[in-house]
């Protein structure tokens, strides 16, 4: 994948983890696409190292997708856990 696909792999898969775990995250367009591509490397990585399933490198593989909004829920509950739930 080129770097446009992994932009926006990220900035989907970062909306996306934002709809699922709803709140008063900082960061806007750019800390969700940011999440969303750390997301997709995290969940990349989780894919084939505990499912011994290594994800393909296909913008349009179902594994790629649930495997990033997936890294990116993982990052979003760290951010809250070590930062605080910004739901107030």
């Amino acid at each position: 994948m080129g770097v446009i696909a992994w932009l926006v792999l990220g900035l989907l898969a970062g909306v996306v983890a934002k709809a699922i775990l709803p709140g008063r995250d900082p960061g806007g367009l750019i800390g969700t696409t940011v999440i969303g591509v750390a997301g997709a490397f995290l969940g990349g990585w989780l894919s084939s190292q505990f499912l011994d399933r290594p994800v393909q490198r296909e913008l349009f593989d179902a594994a790629t997708w649930g495997s990033a909004i997936v890294g990116a829920l993982v990052l979003l509950i760290a951010y809250r856990v070590l930062f605080g739930n910004s739901r107030n």
